[in-house]
């Protein structure tokens, strides 16, 4: 089992770690926000003081950060001082551009690293069955992959540094352009007269299936386990989709 340093303890990050954990692996945690750290040590992740505290300890730095300005700086902190031969693995969602940066703010400190982003919403990173879209050297990903597995349903490398980030955001194009297409199916429904229920239980069949229907549907009712039925409860904000998309 690993040592790993979970930099960003969020809606994401935090389920993510709790995988780590139960598989075994000593996890170092630090998060900005107070509360974040109270749930990870809940969770069994030993919380630490900052991040370069928990890099220090680590054979592997796992980040899950808002944009890609917050991995770069966290990276330009804690590679320095990262253990000879660590492992960086950013599963944050940012753009190419910057995915390469961090690549290359890892290599100038010679640790391996790869951009591997997620999709699966904070259901998948609480069952333990998000898709990691990989990027980087075929030797760093071998790596990787075991330190993925236990938050992974898949896990597919994608090509070099920045493809993992490269299919995360036609991914969520895909994604946007669905979740805008279904809600306004619905809304068409209600003019007409039709159900949800009744709308759900043809589209979810037929050619109109889809992630955006069948996991996230956004009308309360038809599926029990999306955002409609717990008060629109946010897991991935319209402001992240936005960000990504820009």
């Amino acid at each position: 089992m690993s040592t790993i340093a979970f930099i960003g303890l969020g809606n994401m990050g935090n389920p993510m770690a709790a995988n780590l954990v139960k598989a075994g692996h000593a996890v170092l945690g630090f998060d900005l926000v107070p509360e974040n750290l109270t749930v990870a040590k809940e969770h069994g992740v030993t919380v630490m003081a900052n991040a370069v505290a928990a890099v220090k300890e680590a054979d592997v730095v796992i980040t899950m950060l808002p944009a890609g300005k917050h991995v770069l700086s966290v990276y330009e902190d804690i590679a320095p001082k990262a253990r000879k031969g660590a492992l960086f693995i950013d599963s944050s969602t940012i753009d190419v551009e910057s995915a390469r940066k961090a690549h290359a703010i890892a290599a100038r400190q010679g640790l391996p690293s790869i951009d591997a982003p997620v999709s699966g919403g904070t259901g998948g990173a609480t069952a333990g069955t998000l898709t990691f879209m990989a990027g980087g050297s075929d030797e760093a990903f071998a790596t990787a992959e075991p330190i993925l597995k236990p938050m992974a349903g898949r896990i597919v490398h994608c090509g070099g540094d920045g493809a993992g980030q490269a299919a995360k955001i036609c991914n969520n194009m895909i994604l946007g352009i669905s979740m805008i297409g279904v809600a306004e199916a619905f809304v068409l429904a209600e003019k007409l007269g039709l159900s949800h229920q009744a709308l759900f239980d043809v589209a979810s069949t037929s050619s109109g299936q889809c992630w955006s229907l069948t996991t996230y549907c956004p009308v309360p009712g038809p599926v029990p386990a999306s955002p409609a039925n717990r008060d629109y409860k946010p897991g991935f904000a319209a402001a992240l989709m936005l960000k990504d998309l820009k």
